[in-house]
């Protein structure tokens, strides 16, 4: 092989491994920021979950509170109606039971 074929052959190969190398070092800086992309895709994400859950929360207390509001409400007027209804058959308790022991 003469001179000239030899430096053409060791430039190539010197070419090509420089070319190999180039790419390798493109490929891992496109993985490296791939990754990147990716974790910051991912905590944008949480944090619009952490957001959106922070609101439906809120929600939930608020309507808890309303129904709590609403069922205390009911139940007042309820244990009111029992009360009146109470009072009403207090008096003839009281009679019976007076009854009850004069007759005895």
């Amino acid at each position: 092989m003469s001179l000239e074929a030899i430096t053409s052959v060791t430039t190539a190969e010197q070419e090509a491994k420089n070319a190999v190398a180039a790419a390798q070092a493109q490929a891992k800086q496109l993985l490296a920021d791939a990754e990147a992309a990716g974790k910051a895709s991912l905590e944008a994400a949480r944090a619009k979950a952490d957001s959106e859950l922070e609101v439906l929360q809120t929600k939930a207390e608020e309507k808890s509170r309303t129904d709590s509001g609403a069922l205390t409400r009911e139940l007042e007027q309820e244990r009111e109606a029992l009360r009146q209804k109470a009072e009403g058959r207090l008096a003839k308790a009281a009679a019976l039971i007076v009854e009850r022991i004069v007759n005895d």
